[in-house]
């Protein structure tokens, strides 16, 4: 009769062996962790302009050195009006439009574009100067999505089946002025409020834009309770961004509202510091970019600026110096993306531009991107490794290197029809919408 320890496996003859196998194993799970981590987080793109809201795709994705002639297309849908970018999370995409007059939130199966549910959110919305329908783009934040309708309906929905957990009403709770069909308002009375809300640990910030100490308010992203109310600042068009700028300093919210660019601490809503910045109908739409402690934003009608905000050592209050101004390059409707110090977006000119972050000096500029005048004219930008994804309003994608020396094109396609929408782009495929459908195009091998 064999003896016992002969039928066992062969990792078990010496505790020597024993030993030293499962610290091999212990290695190789923790690489196959990090692998998949970094594969999850490649995946998503759950909010506007991506998992970091600053335009980047995230670490780990595959690499982008060129396009094809003809992208795959996955799948076509057709869908309602609307502006707001989809997100892409999980097995899901998450996309708004209007069905019927009403914005409508839709969750549909990433690789299928089957739909799961369907929910109404708001009536409809038009200014009279492009089409209606949904603005904001939704947040996917674990198993909750929240959506904002032009009208400054603010829902918390489950995202297995769209089961609401809990709503606000800017203009019902708070006091914000009603957003105008028509007219010279300014802001999101203008244009509805489009300002994608944010979510940083278990707080949702948001611009409600009530001018009676509730322009930011912080909830409780589970339950809908108000943490916290700051500022008199009606709602731009510009999503808000949270941050720090030294070791010590506090998270704050930065913001770029009606009267300008402000931060507050995110603990407590606090003002630590204000640019004032006003322009004739509020038109402030950029995103703020930060990037090594520089702040930068800019509208129509005032060039790139690069703000420093920092504590004094002796008085521990905020600064906020405006370092640097770039007044030939007028951002309107694009929001830029930042890479290895400098910034590149679309200018008044219908140009691609490049800018340093450090200086606020123009390394080269490229037209040709836009087709209309600069009052109408957009440009989506992503990030992807250290090139560039441009999309512009005629539906062409076109990949540039981030290279600040020089413009350099690596591949351009038709990708979809005329648009003014961000696109998402996860784990090689880009999901996005122009008047008519939404579309998945495979652009990786």
């Amino acid at each position: 009769m064999p003896r016992p320890e002969r039928t066992l496996p062969l990792l078990f003859l010496t505790a020597r062996v024993h030993s030293s196998l499962r610290r091999i194993q212990g290695a190789a799970w923790l690489l196959l962790g990090l692998v998949c981590a970094s594969g999850a987080a490649a995946a998503d793109w759950p909010g506007w302009r991506g998992p970091s809201r600053d335009g980047h795709s995230a670490v780990g994705g595959p690499a982008l050195r060129g396009l094809p002639a003809e992208p795959r297309r996955v799948w076509r849908l057709k869908i309602g009006d609307g502006l707001a970018a989809p997100v892409v999370a999980g097995s899901r995409v998450y996309y708004l439009d209007a069905q019927d007059t009403k914005e409508t939130v839709h969750a549909i199966d990433r690789e299928t574009a089957e739909e799961a549910w369907r929910v109404t959110l708001d009536d409809g919305f038009r200014n009279g100067q492009t089409a209606p329908g949904p603005r904001c783009t939704p947040l996917v934040d674990g198993d909750r999505i929240y959506v904002q309708s032009c009208r400054g309906e603010l829902q918390c929905r489950g995202t297995r089946d769209g089961q609401l957990h809990w709503r606000v009403n800017f203009l019902r709770d708070f006091r914000s002025e009603a957003p105008a069909e028509v007219g010279n308002n300014k802001g999101a009375q203008r244009h509805g409020f489009t300002a994608a809300p944010w979510v940083e640990g278990n707080k949702l910030i948001a611009l409600v834009g009530d001018t009676h100490g509730a322009g930011v308010v912080c909830f409780d992203k589970r339950t809908g309770q108000v943490l916290w109310k700051s500022q008199n600042d009606r709602a731009a068009n510009a999503a808000p961004v949270i941050t720090t700028f030294a070791a010590t300093a506090p998270r704050q919210i930065v913001a770029f509202t009606v009267e300008g660019l402000i931060g507050v601490n995110l603990d407590d809503g606090a003002l630590l510091w204000r640019v004032p910045m006003t322009t004739t109908y509020g038109r402030h739409v950029m995103t703020p970019v930060v990037v090594d402690g520089i702040v930068m934003v800019s509208s129509k009608e005032n060039g790139l600026i690069g703000v420093a905000p920092a504590p004094d050592p002796v008085t521990h209050s905020w600064r906020a110096p405006i370092v640097w101004e770039a007044k030939e390059i007028l951002v309107n409707f694009s929001s830029p993306v930042a890479v290895n110090g400098h910034i590149y977006g679309l200018g008044a000119e219908r140009n691609l531009f490049c800018v340093e972050v450090k200086t606020g000096v123009v390394k080269w500029s490229k037209g040709g991107f836009a087709t209309q005048s600069a009052e109408k004219s957009h440009l989506a930008l992503v990030a992807v490794g250290s090139n560039l994804l441009a999309l512009t309003e005629t539906g062409e994608l076109v990949l540039v290197a981030a290279n600040p020396t020089e413009y350099r094109e690596l591949g351009r396609t038709q990708a979809c029809g005329s648009n003014w929408c961000n696109p998402a782009y996860a784990d090689g495929r880009l999901y996005l919408r122009d008047g008519k459908e939404l579309t998945c195009l495979e652009l990786t091998p």
